[in-house]
């Protein structure tokens, strides 16, 4: 059984006649119906049967037009793809952690596709943490993602693309609320709102506070900024935060570190010797050679 042999029972099927079948597929009658005598005596059923002047599909006619169907389908799917990864297009799947949601993201990808060549590429769009992004890219759900770096991941490649100052956040009507600058002792003197410690900035938090030598007393863990700015807001405690565009100064008192010089760098990653789709790979370069970061700290991909 071949997939033209599939195509012309599926035109007959469709059109209940063999003589227009054979005029929609370009092929002669006589072809036409070898072929579908050869499926027939193949497969050992009679899949047409006659029906007044016409002909009708048996029941194993219509259980094989079912399969049928779904082949060709996802045969044409495949061929679609295939022309894809050969061409300017292609689907890209992204992952990216919940401060790149507001702002970064969609403006990067909105520049990506503004570019010339880009026009026929389209994107998935995941927003979760590093831990499950980096599960993702690993199990193929995702091409590129954007998160924190993670150690022990050999089949990944990470590149830093921006740094993110952290801050300590107060309520308005906190007691260090008038203050300027802060020491990250501070941290251990007051109820703190942490991350969540399995995403990428709780464990770069938690580490922080042992290199340092304190113990906060985190009365609850969030997984975004947003959330503990809301807490925050509401004098549950205080946070050490990255400093992201959400972040309200309408609602926060915004403290800059005086002791410590604390940055948090986010990275494009993606599964090492992996083959990438030209848009992949595109979107990847651009995404480099956009970076602020000094050129010092950047890799470039082989």
């Amino acid at each position: 059984m071949t997939l033209n042999q599939l195509r012309y029972f599926q035109a007959v099927a469709r059109l209940q006649n063999f003589r227009a079948a054979a005029e929609e597929l370009y092929i002669s009658q006589p072809s036409l119906s070898r072929s579908i005598d050869s499926l027939e005596d193949e497969l050992g059923v009679v899949l047409f049967e006659k029906s007044g002047r016409g002909i009708a599909l048996t029941g194993s006619g219509r259980l094989l037009l079912e399969y049928a169907n779904r082949i060709i389908e996802e045969c044409d799917i495949a061929i679609y793809k295939m022309k894809e990864l050969s061409t300017s297009g292609g689907r890209i799947d992204i992952g990216y952690v919940f401060p790149l949601a507001n702002y970064y993201i969609p403006h990067k990808v909105r520049s990506f596709l503004d570019m010339p060549g880009n026009e026929h590429v389209t994107f998935g769009f995941t927003q979760n943490r590093t831990s499950s992004i980096i599960r993702d890219l690993k199990n193929g759900k995702l091409d590129v993602g954007f998160c924190a770096y993670s150690e022990n991941e050999e089949e990944l490649e990470f590149v830093p693309l921006m740094k993110q100052e952290m801050v300590i956040i107060t309520s308005l009507e906190h007691p260090l609320a008038d203050q300027g600058d802060l020491s990250i002792h501070e941290l251990a003197n007051y109820p703190v709102i942490g991350y969540d410690r399995i995403s990428g900035l709780g464990g770069y938090t938690n580490r922080l506070y042992k290199n340092v030598g304190i113990k906060p007393d985190i009365v609850c863990e969030c997984s975004d900024e947003n959330s503990i700015q809301a807490l925050v807001r509401e004098q549950f405690g205080i946070a050490l935060v990255a400093r992201v565009d959400i972040l309200n100064e309408k609602y926060l008192k915004i403290h800059h570190v005086s002791d410590a010089d604390l940055v948090h760098y986010v990275n494009i990653v993606w599964l090492k010797n992996h083959y990438l789709m030209p848009a992949t790979k595109r979107f990847i370069d651009f995404m480099i050679s956009g970076s602020d970061l000094d050129s010092s700290v950047l890799k470039t991909i082989v």
